[in-house]
């Protein structure tokens, strides 16, 4: 196998309630409707680079790769 077919299917791990949230939820989600523990998985969400909070910072937004 070579270099670039690795580097072209990099998979990011989930845990389970990650990919519940990630089921759960639609490409845009308003902030204040997440609870404290919905907030703390988004935020993880967001580090792992599934999701990433909008320039006004009251939306999260799904990123949506080819």
């Amino acid at each position: 196998m070579k270099i670039h077919q690795l580097l072209s299917n990099v998979y990011i791990p989930l845990t389970n309630e990650e990919n519940d949230f990630v089921r759960r939820h639609t490409d845009k989600i308003r902030l204040e409707s997440l609870d404290d523990h919905n907030l703390w998985v988004a935020q993880n969400l967001v580090r792992k680079g599934i999701y990433q909070v909008s320039k006004d910072s009251k939306l999260l937004v799904k990123n949506l790769h080819d």
